[in-house]
């Protein structure tokens, strides 16, 4: 099979909620992109310039989701028995058209389409999208699914967009550069406000829990931790609320993939967190031959609370 170019993305099942998937999608209307990056490498700085194009694609996709009815959706199991609708198919295929005419020719891995033979070099950056995170949470009438996408540069999470249609905020930052929490619109967002992660609190920490993957070894390192309020919710959201700082942590000791993370990893590293893995190591993303899985990883908003932590383990 081809090389996954411009949204075109192939995947091996072996993470929860995939299907190996090709869409049809048409390419440029004038057979160009829009011209903000040139080479191979996307850098923070041209990030920053692709970010409000990258939000009304993402936007665009959130529209298109909250016209489906979860109550009247069919619904489809996967191999691994996870779900999937037309919600899911939807946003992929209006989020693939729109890189494809943005940023034609950029690799794109998306949870729906993808595929583990194709090998990503670490010296030019792709995209990672996860269409619908928390279908779950969608069928189940809940506001917490959301629609991600970030940039990934030489191995690293750059940007990172996610997007909760029911709850008409979005949540975007590039690393180095910025973070912010904006109104949600039908083809953008406004509204735009600062947001940055926050010291830990001690005893009124907040653990960002999640609600259908929760399992004995989150339960044992957030008691390690000592005082913690745990909150439970569903899909990227978590991430965000890390970001912004109404949480402290969010630790996820269960494999997962890099659709469920890149763009929460960019968002808290962007607001001033570190995400990594259990052990204190960096993750690294573009793993095609591990079927893009993520063994386990912790999100902190204080990163000194996080080498502390490390520190002690070590």
């Amino acid at each position: 099979m081809q090389a996954a170019l411009t949204g075109e993305s192939l995947v091996t099942p072996t993470c929860r909620g995939d299907t190996p998937h090709l869409h049809d999608r048409q390419g440029p209307r004038d057979g160009k992109g829009i011209g903000k990056v040139t080479s191979s490498e996307i850098l923070p700085a041209q990030a920053v310039n692709l970010l409000d194009d990258l939000t009304a694609i993402v936007a665009g996709a959130c529209t298109l989701v909250g016209k489906i009815s979860p109550a009247t959706v069919i619904k489809r199991l996967k191999p691994d028995q996870s779900p999937v609708t037309a919600a899911d198919e939807v946003s992929e295929v209006a989020i693939l058209k729109g890189l494809s005419r943005l940023l034609p020719g950029v690799r794109v891995v998306s949870e729906e389409s993808a595929d583990a033979n194709q090998p990503i070099g670490l010296s030019e950056s792709f995209l990672v999208i996860d269409p619908l995170d928390g279908t779950r949470e969608f069928l189940d009438g809940r506001d917490e699914f959301t629609v991600n996408l970030a940039i990934i540069t030489r191995g690293v999470p750059i940007a990172g967009i996610i997007a909760a249609p029911k709850r008409g905020r979005l949540w975007r930052g590039v690393v180095g550069e910025k973070a912010e929490r904006l109104r949600l619109l039908h083809n953008g967002a406004n509204q735009a406000e600062a947001i940055r992660t926050r010291p830990w609190p001690g005893p009124q920490a907040i653990a960002a829990v999640s609600r259908s993957h929760f399992d004995g070894s989150t339960d044992a390192f957030l008691a390690s931790l000592g005082s913690i309020t745990r909150k439970a919710s569903g899909s990227a959201i978590k991430f965000c609320q890390v970001a912004e700082g109404t949480a402290d942590v969010y630790p996820r000791l269960a494999v997962t993939c890099e659709w469920d993370v890149a763009a929460g990893h960019a968002l808290v590293a962007a607001a001033g967190g570190v995400v990594e893995s259990p052990q204190g190591v960096a993750l690294a993303y573009g793993r095609s031959r591990e079927g893009f899985r993520v063994p386990a990883f912790v999100a902190w908003g204080d990163a000194l609370k996080a080498a502390a932590i490390r520190a002690k383990g070590s």
